[in-house]
């Protein structure tokens, strides 16, 4: 018996429009990562190289006993030993600290007092404004040169417009133990650091809702209070921003305000740890021995950091 013929049947393949949307929209995801990639490039290549690789080049020199022109024999931890043993590494160690200290709580708050007063929408702001920026723009080394110039005891034109006014005594502004860190103080306020902060301040302030001023002006509050309950929190992100900036950069930017002024001194009154880096290192050679201070100031800006952000909890409000 011959069977009847009969078509094969057709398969049909339905499609999960939600697997094809998802597949799609992982593929744009993926490709959007990779450009965003791409364009950091530059970037890492350049903080892997530069910044990366010295830092950890730098921890295994600390481990050696290396004069730069020798070999480098591994001596494990002598050079933190030694380091700690020297009585000029604690005397460093609290000149920075005290340095760092009081030059960023004397920046934040001079940046600050001219970003409120560039504010306030007087005749000439941009004028002003452009005064307190130049020194952002000057080399920190030229400017500390200028200063050591006008400070200088014998010519400098600090002490002969004291003269004009009839003060007969010549201060030693950079040599005087007692006049040493309020003269670098007041030099410290002509920086690269003041006149960044001063714009990133001048920025945020402009950010503040006009609306909650208008509020407290309803509720009776004066400047004051305005200031205390609005200003502040409102600008509490840029001020940590700007604290811990301006503390990376009295940290490890000392060394081009202090070398040319006072040189460590007197008696090592100045002798940050930058400094002492730079003794160790390129005047003693003593190449291991420098590389373990700079491991620790990297370890002091680190933990300076983690203390500040620790705290901004406390003081910080993102909120608007």
């Amino acid at each position: 018996m011959v069977k009847p013929f009969r078509l094969p049947k057709k398969r049909v393949i339905y499609m999960n429009r939600s697997n094809l949307y998802s597949n799609t929209h992982k593929k744009k995801l993926i490709k959007n990562d990779l450009a965003a990639y791409a364009f950091l490039s530059p970037w890492i290549i350049g903080f892997v190289l530069f910044s990366g690789f010295p830092i950890l080049y730098s921890l295994f020199i600390s481990f050696t006993d290396w004069s730069l022109l020798g070999t480098k024999n591994f001596v494990f931890l002598d050079n933190y030993i030694s380091l700690f043993q020297s009585k000029s590494f604690w005397n460093s160690l609290y000149v920075t600290l005290l340095f760092s200290i009081f030059s960023v709580i004397i920046t934040i708050i001079w940046s600050f007092s001219l970003a409120l007063l560039l504010n306030l929408n007087l005749r000439f702001n941009s004028f002003f404004q452009f005064i307190y920026f130049i020194p952002a723009v000057v080399p920190t080394v030229a400017l500390a040169f200028a200063f050591q110039l006008m400070f200088n005891k014998d010519s400098g034109i600090i002490n002969y417009l004291l003269g004009v006014v009839g003060f007969t005594a010549s201060p030693n502004w950079l040599y005087d133990p007692k006049l040493v860190y309020p003269t670098v103080f007041f030099i410290a306020l002509f920086t690269y650091s003041t006149g960044q902060m001063l714009l990133i301040f001048k920025s945020g302030l402009k950010e503040v809702p006009s609306e909650l001023y208008e509020a407290c002006e309803i509720d009776g509050a004066n400047t004051f209070k305005k200031f205390l309950y609005v200003t502040l929190p409102a600008m509490s992100p840029v001020i940590l921003f700007n604290m811990v900036m301006a503390t990376i950069a009295a940290l490890n930017n000392s060394f081009s305000l202090l070398y040319p002024l006072t040189g460590g001194g007197p008696n090592e009154a100045t002798n940050v740890l930058s400094l002492e880096i730079y003794n160790q290192t390129f005047k003693n050679f003593k190449i291991g021995y420098g590389s373990a201070l700079s491991v620790i100031l990297f370890l002091i800006a680190a933990v300076f950091a983690s203390i500040q952000f620790k705290l901004s909890n406390k003081w910080v409000h993102y909120d608007s």
